[in-house]
């Protein structure tokens, strides 16, 4: 079964603002990001850089998603890059000392931090790329192991249970249990193992209990999903009886 990945983010903020001003819809919706990683692994830094004088309006969500906020003065003091340098130190700083990092995720379209991306592949890490679709270079999006849109993140439906017979205490769980299998999906994942997936659904809501909405087992609530439909569960009897489930029916 493979391991979660450990993953470093750094946004260079500025560059995704400049992107968004021409587009109808200029709000950034930090949580769409986060989301999207969390299918992946989980989050252990979280860096924005920029001259947060300039974008006062983007602080409250950021602060509130714990994001690290690295202030970067003003282009007049210390020249267009230094937002860009101070990233890349950070990132290769981590990258030589936090063995445990394995996956660097990247926010921007600047084809400056292409350089940055293959130093951290040639040090075995994974590099993921985000950015809006038409301020990103093509060099930066071809050189990571994976580039993902931001437009694509926010047209993503969430997949909702829409069975009448469920309870409202159970749909809740269920809701998260089909977002969790959707997220492994996502990341092609061939064999959907119950444990993996209940850590995916504790990374993307640690808070998360299947006591809390009703069940003593997680088992219990994956036999309680495909009572109502939603799933189909199987055994594997080489792993001890756990339960795998081999189809999914979103609503």
């Amino acid at each position: 079964m493979q391991s979660e990945a450990r993953i470093a983010l750094f946004m260079d903020f500025e560059n995704i603002a400049l992107g968004l001003r021409g587009k109808k819809a200029k709000s950034f919706n930090v949580q769409v990001i986060l989301e999207r990683l969390l299918d992946k692994g989980r989050i252990i830094v979280k860096r924005a850089y920029a001259d947060w004088a300039r974008y006062d309006e983007y602080k409250r969500d950021l602060h509130e998603a714990a994001i690290e906020l690295i202030e970067i003065p003003g282009r007049q003091q210390t020249g267009k890059n230094s937002a860009d340098i101070r990233l890349v130190v950070d990132a290769l700083d981590l990258c030589y000392t936090k063995e445990h990092l394995d996956t660097f995720v990247v926010v921007s379209g600047d084809s400056d931090f292409s350089p940055l991306v293959s130093k951290l592949k040639e040090n075995n890490k994974q590099v993921i790329g985000m950015g809006l679709r038409d301020a990103t270079s093509d060099l930066l999006a071809d050189n990571c192991d994976e580039f993902l849109y931001y437009e694509d993140l926010i047209k993503s439906p969430q997949k909702a249970v829409t069975k009448g017979s469920v309870p409202a205490k159970k749909q809740a769980a269920f809701n998260l249990l089909l977002d969790a299998i959707s997220a492994l999906l996502r990341e092609n994942k061939e064999v959907l193992w119950s444990s993996m997936i209940k850590e995916t659904m504790k990374r993307k809501k640690p808070a998360f209990s299947e006591s809390s909405h009703g069940f003593r087992t997680f088992s219990e609530l994956l036999e309680d999903a495909a009572h109502h439909g939603l799933i189909e569960i199987t055994r594997d009897m080489r792993s001890g009886g756990t339960y795998v489930v081999t189809e999914v029916h979103f609503g």
